[in-house]
C-alpha cells in the first residue's frame, strides 16, 4: 500500500520523486537518487526517454497554470497508449516489461487522484494488470471505478469479464460496500456460494442482514442460512426466512391496498366489450374455448390478490360455490387449467392456498386432480418452506396410473421447486425418464420439470438421461410436435453458462437427423442466453440465412436464440430488432413465424413503440402462425403494464378475428398478460437495475416462448397449461421501504427514467423527468427510484423490491 503514498510525501518540486513509488519507504534523499541512477543505468534508452517524459509530464501537471495543466493531462493520456502498445509488442517479442509497469504504477497512481478512473482501468486492462488497482483506489473514487468496471465486464471477452467483476468485487468488500458486493457475487455463478458467505459474515449488522436476505429471495438463489452467518437461533429464523421469500405476498398486498386495486376483476372486465363498435362485440357463446381462455385471464389478473370472481367467490347456494360452478363450465383438460388458476389467484401464499387446493385433490375427475396439483406447484413457486408441504403432497401422486395426474404432479414439482436443486427429485424423476413404460408426455414434462428445477446447473447425470430418452426415441415420436420441448430441457441445464455446453452439444450431433440441428441450435441459443455474445449471433443469422428443404424447423430457435442472446444489454437489444426486421422482409415461412415471438421476449413488460407497431402489422398478417405469434408477442411486451395502446389494439382484433376460435383465443390471452396482476407484475427476468438476470425466470420465458413455436400443437392444443410456467417469470415490480423490524415505512422518492452515467465526471444525477411520489410505489421498464428525503438511509445501493431503511444519525428536523 506504500507506493501511492509517497509521491504525497515530498513535495512536487522533485521531478526525480515519481520514479521512487518502485521502493518499499522512502530513505534519505541523496540515497534514493543514487538508486535511481542506478536503475536508469539498467533501462534502454527507448524506456529512459519514456520515463523522462512521464517526469515531464508529471511536474508540469502540477502547474500553477490551469493550461499547462490541461496540456499535461493530455499528454499522459497518449502516452498511456504508447505504453498499451509498447507492452504488446513487448509480449510478442518476449521482452522484460518490468521497467514499463513502474511507469504503468505512476500513471495510475496519478489518473486516480485526478478523477480519470476510467482512464487508469483501460491502461491496466491493456496491460493485463488489473489487481492493481486495489491498491489506488480510495472512499472518494471505489463507486466510480466499479461502476466503469462493472459495466465495462459486459463487453469484455472470458475470461477478463469475470476478472473485472472480481476485482470490483474486491474493491467493494474493501470498502465494506456490502450490498453492491453482493449484487457482484449473485453474478459470478461460479464462486457465487463462497462470495455471498463472505459478504454475510463481513457485517455484524443485522439490519444489513436481513437486506441481503431480500436480494437473495429476490434473485431466487437457494441457500441455508447456517451459525457462521447467524449465531443466534432467533436471527437464523428470521435470515432464513427471508431467503426463503415468506414475505413477498404480504409486501404485494401491502403494495395493492396503498394502490387501490384490491378489488377482483372479473374477464368482462378485461374485454370492455361495450368499447368495441359492430362485430364480435355480441359473441357471448358459451362455448368450451372461450371459457378456457377467461379461465386464463382470470389467473393472470388477479394473481397472487387471493381473490376472483370466477373460483373464489362465495356462493349463496351450496357450500361448493362458484368455483364448483365455474370448473365444471370448462371441458375435460380444460378442467385442469381452471383448478390450476386457483394456484395462480393465490399466488406466493402457501397456507391458504394449498387449504383452498386441498377440497380438489379428493374430485373423482382425474383432470380436476391434475389441475390441483399444478396449482399446488404453482402457488409454492418462488416461496420456499422448510417442511416443503408441495414436495410432501406432490410425490404420492406421481405414480398414479392417470396419465394427467402425473403430468399434473410432475410439472408441479418443475415449477414450486424451480432453481432449488434438489437432490430428491434428481432421483426420482430421472427414473421416470429411464422408464420404458412412460408415455411420450410424460418424458417430456419430467425432463422440463428436471431443467427448470436444475436450471443453469450443467448437471451431466441428469444430461445424460435426457439425451438417453432423446436417444431411445421412435420415428413417430420423433415426429410429435412436443417433443421439441426435450431439446429445451437439455439446454435449461446450461442456461447461461457458455462454453460447459460444448461437450453436451457434441453428443447431440448424433442424434437422429430430424431433431439433431433443431437440438443443437437450441442448446447454443440457451448456453449463451443473456451473455451478448455477439459471435454467437453472427452464427445464429448465418442460420437463418440458409434456404432449407420442407420439414426442417430448427430456424425457429435460431432466431429466439438472437433475442436470448441480445437482451443482455440495451444497445444488443436495439440492433437485434433491426436484424429481425430484416429477417423479416427476407426469411421463410418458419423464421417470419418465430420473429414476433423474439420481439416479445426482447422486450418483455417494456412496450416500446417501433416494436408495438411491427407487432400490430404483424397480427393482421396472412399467415395464420405468424398473426397469433404477434398477438400473443403484444401480450408479452405489453405485460403487466396495462398499457393502454396495446389494450386498444387486443381490442380491435378481438372484433376482426371474431370467428377465428384459435385467434380470438390468443387474443384473450394476450389480454390477460397486458393486466397482469392488475399492472403490479413484470415478467422481465432481469432486476436490480437491470443487473442481475434470474435464471428461473428466463427458463420459465424460455419453455413457454419454445411451446408457442408450434402453437395449434401446444397452447391451442391440450397442452395449454404450458402458460402456467410463466409464473416463474412474474414478478412484483415495486419499491415497498420498510423500517428495520420489516414494518412498511412510508417516505417520499422520486421515480423517473433511469441515466446511464459510467464514466461521467463530477456526480451527475441518475435519474431525469422524475416524479415524487410516497412509498410503496411502482417501477416501469428503465425506471429507477432514490430517496427525497435524508432523514433516512437506505440499506441497499439499489431502490427495488424490498428496502430497509435506517434512520440518519446526522439527520436534524
Amino acid at each position: 500500500m506504500s507506493p501511492p503514498e509517497n509521491p504525497n510525501g515530498a513535495g512536487p518540486a522533485a521531478p526525480s520523486d515519481p520514479a521512487q513509488p518502485s521502493q518499499p519507504q522512502p530513505p534519505a534523499k541523496s540515497k534514493g537518487k543514487k538508486k535511481d541512477e542506478k536503475k536508469d543505468d539498467d533501462l534502454s534508452e527507448e524506456d529512459l526517454a519514456l520515463k523522462e517524459q512521464l517526469e515531464l509530464y508529471v511536474v508540469r501537471a502540477q502547474d500553477a497554470d490551469p493550461g499547462v495543466q490541461k496540456l499535461a493531462l493530455e499528454s499522459m493520456r497518449n502516452l498511456a497508449g504508447e505504453i498499451a502498445q509498447e507492452f504488446q509488442k513487448r509480449q510478442d517479442d518476449d521482452m522484460p516489461i518490468d521497467a514499463l509497469m513502474e511507469l504503468v504504477q505512476q500513471i495510475v497512481s496519478f489518473h486516480m487522484k485526478h478523477n480519470a478512473e476510467p482512464e487508469a482501468v483501460d491502461l491496466l486492462m491493456e496491460v493485463e494488470d488489473l489487481d492493481l488497482l486495489v491498491e489506488h483506489v480510495d472512499s472518494t473514487n471505489y463507486k466510480r471505478t466499479c461502476l466503469y468496471l462493472t459495466s465495462s465486464s459486459r463487453y469484455l471477452p472470458a475470461p477478463d469479464d469475470m476478472l473485472a467483476l472480481d476485482i470490483a468485487y474486491t474493491i467493494y468488500m474493501k470498502f465494506e460496500d456490502h450490498t453492491n458486493a453482493l449484487r457482484i457475487a449473485l453474478l459470478l455463478d461460479n464462486k457465487s456460494m463462497q462470495y455471498v458467505k463472505q459478504v454475510y459474515t463481513g457485517t455484524d449488522d443485522l439490519s444489513k442482514k436481513k437486506q441481503f436476505s431480500f436480494m437473495i429471495a429476490r434473485h431466487g438463489l437457494p441457500m441455508e442460512i447456517d451459525d457462521d452467518i447467524a449465531t443466534d437461533d432467533n436471527d437464523r429464523e428470521i435470515l432464513q426466512e427471508l431467503v426463503n421469500n415468506t414475505k413477498l405476498s404480504e409486501g404485494y398486498l401491502t403494495l395493492a391496498r396503498d394502490i387501490e386495486v384490491m378489488e377482483a376483476k372479473s374477464p368482462e372486465d378485461i374485454y370492455k366489450v361495450h368499447l368495441i363498435d359492430g362485430r364480435g362485440a355480441s359473441s357471448s357463446l358459451d362455448s368450451a374455448r372461450q371459457n378456457l381462455a377467461a379461465t386464463f385471464v382470470n389467473a393472470f389478473v388477479n394473481a397472487g390478490f387471493g381473490q376472483d370472481k370466477l373460483m373464489t367467490a362465495p356462493s349463496d347456494s351450496s357450500s361448493s360455490g362458484a368455483s364448483g360452478n365455474w370448473l365444471f363450465k370448462n371441458k375435460e383438460h380444460g378442467k385442469a387449467s381452471a383448478a390450476a388458476s386457483l394456484g395462480m389467484i393465490l399466488l406466493w401464499d402457501t397456507d391458504s392456498g394449498l387449504a383452498q387446493l386441498d377440497k380438489y385433490l379428493h374430485s373423482n375427475d382425474a383432470h380436476v386432480v391434475a389441475g390441483a396439483l399444478l396449482g399446488i406447484g404453482i402457488v409454492t413457486c418462488g416461496v420456499k418452506n422448510d417442511c416443503d408441504p408441495a414436495l410432501a403432497i406432490l410425490m404420492e401422486y406421481v405414480n398414479k396410473d392417470d396419465t394427467n395426474i402425473r403430468i399434473g404432479a410432475i410439472l408441479g414439482l418443475g415449477i414450486a421447486y424451480a432453481g432449488s436443486q434438489k437432490e430428491e427429485l434428481k432421483t426420482y424423476l430421472s427414473t421416470v425418464l429411464g422408464d420404458n413404460q412412460s408415455t411420450l408426455e410424460i418424458l417430456i414434462f419430467s425432463a422440463i420439470s428436471l431443467g427448470l428445477v436444475f436450471v443453469g446447473s450443467c448437471n451431466e447425470e441428469i444430461a445424460q438421461s435426457i439425451i438417453l430418452a432423446l436417444m431411445e426415441r421412435s420415428e413417430t415420436d420423433l415426429a410429435e410436435p412436443i417433443i421439441r420441448l426435450l431439446p429445451v430441457a437439455l439446454g435449461l441445464l446450461y442456461l447461461g453458462k457458455q462454453e460447459s455446453v460444448e461437450a453436451t452439444a457434441e453428443v447431440s450431433k448424433t442424434f437422429d437427423e430430424k431433431i439433431r440441428k433443431y437440438c443443437d441450435v437450441t442448446l447454443m441459443s440457451l448456453a449463451y442466453a443473456g451473455t451478448g455474445n455477439v459471435l454467437k449471433v453472427q452464427k445464429l443469422l448465418g442460420i437463418c440465412s440458409q434456404h432449407l428443404e420442407k420439414g426442417e424447423t430448427h430456424q425457429g430457435p435460431a432466431v429466439l436464440g438472437i433475442a436470448l442472446i441480445a437482451m443482455a444489454e440495451e444497445l444488443g437489444a436495439e440492433m437485434a430488432v433491426r436484424s429481425l426486421e430484416r429477417l423479416l422482409q427476407y426469411g421463410e415461412q418458419n423464421i417470419r413465424r418465430a420473429v414476433p415471438l423474439a420481439l416479445g421476449i426482447l422486450c418483455i413488460s417494456n412496450p416500446k413503440v417501433n416494436v408495438m407497431d411491427t407487432l400490430s402489422r404483424l397480427s393482421h398478417d396472412a399467415d395464420a402462425d405468424v398473426s397469433m405469434a404477434a398477438i400473443i408477442s403484444l401480450g408479452l411486451i405489453g405485460a403487466g403494464t396495462n398499457n393502454a395502446r396495446i389494450a386498444g389494439m387486443l381490442r380491435n382484433l378481438s372484433s376482426y378475428y371474431y370467428k377465428e376460435a384459435a385467434h380470438l383465443f390468443c387474443v384473450r390471452i394476450a389480454q390477460g398478460l397486458v393486466h397482469l396482476g392488475k399492472g403490479l407484475l413484470t415478467l422481465s427476468p432481469y432486476h436490480s437495475d437491470r443487473f442481475l438476470l434470474s435464471p428461473m425466470a428466463l427458463g420459465g420465458l424460455v419453455t413457454v416462448l419454445h411451446a408457442c413455436l408450434d402453437m395449434k400443437s401446444t397452447i391451442l392444443g391440450k397442452y395449454h397449461y404450458i402458460l402456467y410456467i410463466i409464473v416463474l417469470a412474474m414478478q412484483p415490480r415495486m419499491l415497498l421501504t420498510v423500517d428495520e423490524d420489516l414494518k412498511p415505512l412510508p417516505v417520499p422518492v422520486r421515480v423517473g427514467q433511469a441515466v446511464d452515467v459510467v464514466g461521467q465526471a463530477g456526480r451527475p444525477k441518475t435519474i431525469t423527468g422524475f416524479q415524487t411520489h410516497s412509498t410503496p410505489v411502482l417501477l416501469a421498464a428503465g425506471e429507477r427510484a432514490e430517496l427525497a428525503t435524508e432523514k433516512y438511509i437506505p440499506l441497499s445501493s439499489v431502490l427495488e423490491g424490498f428496502v430497509i431503511l435506517k434512520k440518519n444519525p446526522e439527520y436534524n428536523e
